[in-house]
């Protein structure tokens, strides 16, 4: 049979559309190529600000960090600020010009973060708050993990409460001055102290979260109120410790002439409970470094998280401070 030229000419032509077409088809959409690849742990690349290492809380909260990147196989670079808030701003500034993925941070005071944190902003690393908070817009930071202080302050408050029968005479040792955690603790505390009237703060000192600190402060309060003083509330562990030295020096019996709480729940508050030293503990949870990680993949891949993650706690007494303590992982 003989086809014609024009016949020939449009099957030629019905043969290159059945080609293209089928390439077309088989090819990817411009759309998928560009799409952003996801993240896993191996790709994350992670700056970290720590403040320091000012307490038995805070080494254990730079474990859990370390020792979760390690595990999930995260590049982590990591800063120790030395208690010091411009080289915490000199350290983001330096994972903002290394492009890292996420940077974290505990920052050591709630003030004078807008500025660093808006370079970050700017280049567009999303900055997670770590255990503690900063005072700049919401969308400055992604999200936030860690306690609520002012709950702590108020479990504090009535603990207190129950301790001294609603009255009597308490000295307070205070954190980091203009640090989220003395700031939450310091208010929550006097929520609950304020409506017993017979309940009286006569000195409320800073012991910047250290425990030489905690015994120095101490010192001198028992120099001008000695016997007069009835309870101490410490923001944290290490310097309830360090007045438990100061009042054992003096001549009066920690944990019963003059009664103790604090915040943390560290091993160290444990062992003084069991000794009789240590009225309670409120816990303050440091191991955050898995859930910081899982939050922060989460954020390099765009996904939309929580603007606050709780810390779950609890409050600890002596009576279960022996069968507890053997669980504690800090």
């Amino acid at each position: 049979m003989r086809i014609s030229s024009t016949s020939l000419y449009w099957l030629v032509i019905l043969g290159y559309l059945v080609i293209f077409t089928g390439c077309a088809a088989a090819a990817p959409s411009r759309e998928f190529i560009s799409e952003k690849p996801t993240k896993d742990y191996e790709d994350l690349v992670v700056g970290f600000a720590q403040i320091g290492a000012e307490s038995e809380w805070r080494s254990a909260n730079t474990a859990s960090i370390k020792e979760a990147a390690d595990q999930l196989g995260v590049e982590l670079k990591f800063s120790d600020a030395q208690q010091k808030q411009e080289n915490q701003i000199k350290a983001v500034r330096s994972f903002i010009a290394q492009q890292v993925d996420v940077i974290g941070i505990s920052p050591v005071v709630e003030t004078g973060w807008r500025d660093v944190f808006q370079e970050a902003k700017d280049a567009a690393i999303p900055i997670i708050l770590v255990d503690r908070q900063a005072d700049v817009p919401d969308n400055f930071y992604v999200t936030y993990i860690g306690s609520d202080f002012e709950e702590e302050g108020r479990r504090a408050g009535r603990i207190m409460v129950n301790l001294l029968n609603g009255q009597g005479n308490i000295v307070e040792l205070v954190g980091t001055i203009n640090s989220a955690p003395a700031n939450g603790r310091y208010s929550g505390f006097r929520q609950i102290t304020g409506d017993y009237p017979d309940m009286k703060i006569i000195a409320s000192r800073s012991g910047d979260f250290t425990r030489a600190k905690g015994k120095e402060v101490m010192d001198e309060l028992l120099k001008r109120y000695g016997a007069d003083i009835d309870a101490i509330y410490a923001h944290n562990d290490d310097m309830a410790i360090g007045a438990i030295k100061a009042i054992e020096e003096y001549g009066l019996k920690p944990g019963q002439d003059i009664k103790i709480v604090s915040v943390d729940a560290a091993r160290l508050a444990f062992e003084a409970m069991i000794a009789g030293k240590l009225n309670a503990t409120v816990e303050c949870n440091p191991l955050l470094g898995p859930r910081f990680f899982e939050l922060a993949l989460k954020v390099a891949n765009g996904e939309q998280v929580p603007k606050w993650i709780k810390s779950e706690e609890t409050v600890f007494f002596p009576d279960d401070a022996a069968a507890t303590l053997p669980t504690r992982k800090y």
